[in-house]
């Protein structure tokens, strides 16, 4: 059966394979590198305008939004893959159901985050020792943030709906929209309205719920095989636990592994202010990093289950080598950049001497071996694409948090220098690289790999 010629949708079973790869990653990462500059932008608004009480608030509560985000992105990839399963084996009543059931889950999780996450925030700030001076500004902050948890929800399911047919500008243009709008409501309701941290809260709700309803206008209106019915709105039980089945661990090790960082950091917290300036600079660069392999993770997932659907086992083998390929050159080539300018690209956060030193010091250190997270990821999309999510989850979980932390915890007692506490990340990336390269090999790869 041919879709009309109008479909937005991406049909990667067929055709070169690394154009599609390509194709699907470059709108992902400039959607990635603008969310970035948005969000240092309402940093940026609320630290000049309303102080820094209000940026430590918005900052210490990050961490709390991220658990929920990414349990939740965790269930959208899961979603993604089945989708995509589909989509490949152009079995379109089952993508019917898939979508009608993956939008009914993001309405209960939205109710549930709106109304769990309103009563438990004071609690959870209390779990965090929030200082008092910052405690009723995170507090009014985060409540008005959980009110629109709904639009967030909505917004990066509808999304991922559209990323698991292939379709990623479009999702790239209402990403460029919001982050417009919030930029503008920012500055109206703290400057001109004089709103304070609640404006910038606001301002963000505002955005996300008028995003989730572009979304949902387009998933509604389309004729597309994606196509959205309020009326079919239900849950498959057999698609849920399919999702869930990758979704759940999915979200488990990226929520873990945030966890992980915050240990790392109170190692670091021990060698004085400079030295943690420094590492947050690095901190800063390195996720800069991360936005092409997080991309090509994406393009590798919707690659495979699609091709997994239609069942090119070949095709699947020959797009894993691919996006490794892919990963491994551009995080290289940053890698090699940052090297050379490292003073440079520290001294954007700060101009003092010794921070300046020691992001130098981490970002050399660590960059080139970067090269071994980009297999990481890349590798663990294309396996979830596979419907395998929990080998790279035993992976990830053994490798960043429990080998770190034995790493962090012997070393710091033999020499306790920021070298080696910094160089607890590329440990435990690279014996994930090992990890799963070699649980690739012997589960998936039986027959000869081609070089």
């Amino acid at each position: 059966m041919h879709h009309h010629h109008n479909t937005t949708a991406r049909d990667m079973t067929e055709g070169g394979i690394l154009r599609h790869l390509i194709a699907f990653s470059l709108p992902l990462l400039l959607g990635n590198i603008f969310q970035m500059l948005y969000n240092t932008v309402d940093s940026i608004v609320v630290g000049k305008f309303v102080g820094k009480e209000a940026l430590a608030a918005v900052g210490s509560t990050t961490m709390i939004v991220n658990i929920m985000i990414f349990f939740f992105n965790g269930v959208a990839i899961g979603a993604g893959v089945v989708i995509g399963n589909y989509f490949g084996a152009k079995k379109l009543d089952l993508l019917h159901k898939a979508v009608e059931t993956t939008m009914a889950v993001t309405f209960l999780f939205g109710v549930f985050f709106t109304f769990a996450g309103m009563a438990l925030v004071p609690a959870m700030l209390r779990l965090m020792a929030t200082p008092e001076d910052v405690f009723d500004m995170a507090k009014l902050y985060l409540q008005i943030y959980f009110a629109g948890s709904l639009g967030l929800l909505i917004y990066n399911m509808g999304s991922g709906i559209l990323r698991a047919v292939g379709d990623t500008a479009r999702p790239l243009y209402f990403l460029i929209f919001t982050s417009l709008l919030n930029t503008g409501l920012d500055l109206l309701f703290v400057i001109v309205f004089k709103a304070g941290i609640a404006g910038a809260a606001w301002a963000t709700i505002l955005s996300q719920f008028l995003s989730a309803l572009l979304v949902l206008v387009l998933l509604t209106r389309t004729d597309d095989i994606y196509k959205f019915t309020w009326s079919d709105l239900g849950i498959d039980r057999q698609i849920l636990t399919r999702i869930m089945a990758i979704g759940l661990p999915a979200g488990f090790q990226s929520m873990v592994t945030s966890v992980s960082n915050v240990f790392v950091q109170s190692y670091v917290n021990g060698f004085g202010s400079a030295c943690m300036a420094g590492w947050a600079s690095y901190n800063k660069l390195d996720s800069f990093i991360f936005l092409p392999m997080t991309s090509l993770n994406q393009a590798a997932t919707t690659f495979v289950s699609q091709n997994i659907g239609a069942g090119k086992e070949d095709r699947v083998n020959k797009g894993t080598v691919r996006s490794l390929q892919a990963a491994v050159i551009v995080t290289a080539v940053i890698a090699a950049m940052l090297v050379v300018f490292a003073p440079q690209a520290t001294g954007l956060f700060s101009s003092d001497e010794s921070v300046i030193y020691y992001g130098v010091l981490f970002l050399r250190m660590n960059t080139f071996f970067l090269v071994f997270n980009a297999i990481n990821h890349v590798l663990a999309g294309a396996l979830r694409g596979r419907g395998d999510s929990r080998a790279p989850m035993y992976c990830m979980l053994a490798c960043f948090v429990v080998i770190r932390q034995i790493y962090l915890f012997i070393g710091s007692r033999i020499a306790y220098n920021p070298y080696v506490i910094g160089f607890g990340y590329p440990v435990g990336w690279m014996t994930c690289c090992v990890a799963e390269v070699t649980y690739f090999m012997v589960r998936w790869n039986k027959k000869s790999s081609p070089a």
